[in-house]
């Protein structure tokens, strides 16, 4: 028997794409794949090596279930030195990716019934993890240029409000919230007696003049009061490494830690050591990447925004188109009739063999989402045989 709150749970749509881009490649389809959310660069070698080291050093075994004090150490020293935040090791955890990290915080910090705030767009796991702590999940959506809408979280907020989520740079939308912005959800968590759960796992991956702002930086009122969560799959290229970590307040710390001590325990060890490499010694690498993206972006927005029926904001970080595409809805291809997202998405999978998420993945049902975390060559013939199938709609 399956239980009611499994029963409730909507699958992740982008895993489930991932294995259906799997199949068909099995079954010897040529399909390139636009959809996965993670960077096509191998992991830095000097990361590869530590970790080979390590496990040659004989550091396999369990470690503290926060994670060694060396890596708590290095990524203090560095939310001290890039994000302007003051954490002590004993308020930091180390996770198997950012993922365990804010659904173990959603356990601590929820109690059934409590109301957790999500600007939408969001990563298609955030209401998923919500639900399952028992809390309610309140979308609110951003302003029409992706820009976060203070004035519509303030209007959200009631007496139910507990933990108001920010995730920027964000998935899927790309865009990178102002100061102004992040300080007016910050005085509304204090105004309100509500925390701050802010996901930074893209923080290295921006393009544009708007930098990258922590919001537990502010101030001592609004540091106590918020969550800070990051991890090394995007800037280091360590998607399948699985770790990641949160730092904020000892008691909150402190809480995530015992969930995860009956859960995982502590991150692989040998990888924890790797990640102090990745913190100390890869920044190039991570600045050869950033700019590979960058270029990427500006062909592919090019490209896209010329589409008939895609409206596309300018991303300025991640690595994320997210077209609005209801202007395709309605048009035909013989009989296949674009009707939503996922009709298109799946019609741009048939036709074009070019995976893309439908926007209903992330709560915005009028878009999609194309992912520039693949090789030039690739996305040029991406965009190729995208446009010969939109041009083919009518």
């Amino acid at each position: 028997m399956i239980s009611d709150r499994i029963q409730q749970m909507a699958p992740s749509q982008t895993l489930e794409l991932n294995a259906k881009v799997a199949e068909l490649r099995a079954a010897g389809k040529s399909i390139i794949a636009l959809n996965s959310g993670e960077p096509d660069f191998n992991t830095p070698a000097p990361i590869i090596e530590a970790s080979h080291r390590a496990m040659l050093e004989g550091k396999t075994k369990y470690t503290q279930t926060p994670g060694i004090l060396p890596l708590r150490e290095a990524i203090a020293r560095k939310l001290r030195r890039e994000n302007k935040i003051e954490y002590a090791p004993n308020e930091i955890i180390v996770s198997t990716g950012a993922k365990f990290a804010l659904a173990n915080a959603f356990q601590v910090m929820c109690n059934p019934g409590d109301e957790v705030i999500i600007p939408t767009p969001c990563w298609v796991s955030y209401v998923e993890m919500v639900k399952l702590a028992g809390a309610i999940p309140v979308l609110v959506p951003v302003a029409e240029d992706n820009r976060l809408d203070a004035g519509a979280i303030e209007r959200a907020i009631t007496p139910k409000t507990r933990v108001i989520l920010i995730n920027t740079p964000n998935n899927p939308t790309g865009a990178v919230y102002t100061e102004e912005s992040l300080r007016r959800v910050a005085e509304l968590a204090v105004a309100h007696d509500c925390y701050i759960i802010t996901d930074e796992v893209y923080e290295k991956l921006i393009y544009g003049t708007t930098p990258h702002i922590s919001i537990a930086s502010f101030s001592p009122e609004v540091w106590e009061r918020t969550l800070t969560v990051n991890a090394f799959s995007k800037a280091y290229a360590m998607t399948g490494w699985r770790i990641g970590y949160a730092a904020g307040p000892r008691e909150l710390i402190k809480g995530i830690s015992a969930i995860q001590g009956h859960t995982t325990s502590n991150s692989t060890s040998f990888v924890q050591w790797a990640a102090i490499t990745a913190l100390e010694e890869c920044g190039a690498y991570v600045e050869n990447m950033r700019r590979a993206f960058e270029e990427r972006r500006d062909y592919m927005f090019e490209r896209v925004r010329k589409l008939p029926g895609f409206r596309c904001p300018f991303p300025d970080g991640a690595f994320y188109l997210f077209p609005d595409v209801s202007g395709t809805f309605g048009k035909r291809a013989g009989s296949r009739v674009i009707t939503d997202a996922p009709a298109l998405a799946g019609y741009l999978l048939d036709e074009a063999g070019v995976a893309l998420v439908p926007g209903n993945a992330f709560e915005a049902p009028s878009a999609i989402r194309l992912t520039y975390s693949n090789s030039m060559e690739n996305l040029i013939e991406a965009m190729d045989r995208i446009e010969a199938a939109v041009l083919k709609l009518n």
